[in-house]
């Protein structure tokens, strides 16, 4: 059944890592819609879907995704990492100017915060420590807090 619906294991693969993109990148652009204006809105935002519980696994399935891209990169996940970078800056502009006409430093202060989120994500899913790696979100942004002062860092999980 799966050979006639997908063609392949790897065609299978391939459906579900483009399914659990696609329900991350629609939740997060109606999180971009709700948070505000400003990349520091939308990282706050980002940070508060990425601790939550029940979106672990699907979190654990991009991890992995991710890596695999990278190591093998002819296999079904083939350019995911690197079209995922593309999607997560995507969705940090939250609407702002197209990349490629973009000021280079509102694309270096999305490639930090995307480098943030990532890097707090990855310890967040090694240890399960919400509350030190959020603190460490919280940080971040109270230090980006004079770009966009209306962000409550401290209300961060």
């Amino acid at each position: 059944m799966l050979l006639f619906l997908f063609g392949s294991k790897d065609g299978l693969v391939r459906e579900l890592l483009a399914k659990a993109r696609a329900d991350e990148l629609g939740y997060l652009a109606r999180e971009a819609a709700a948070s505000g204006d400003g990349l520091d809105a939308m990282v706050a935002a980002t940070w508060r879907w990425l601790a939550e519980e029940p979106v672990r696994p699907l979190l654990t399935l991009w991890t992995e995704a991710y890596g695999r891209s990278l190591v093998e990169p002819d296999g079904p996940w083939s350019g995911f990492a690197s079209q995922s970078v593309a999607d997560w800056l995507d969705v940090l502009a939250g609407g702002g100017p197209a990349p490629a006409t973009e000021d280079p430093d509102l694309a270096a202060n999305r490639t930090l915060a995307l480098a943030v989120l990532r890097g707090c994500l990855l310890d967040l899913l090694a240890t399960g420590d919400t509350d030190r790696v959020g603190a460490a979100i919280g940080r971040y942004l109270r230090l980006t807090a004079a770009e966009s002062p209306g962000v409550d860092a401290q209300a961060l999980p």
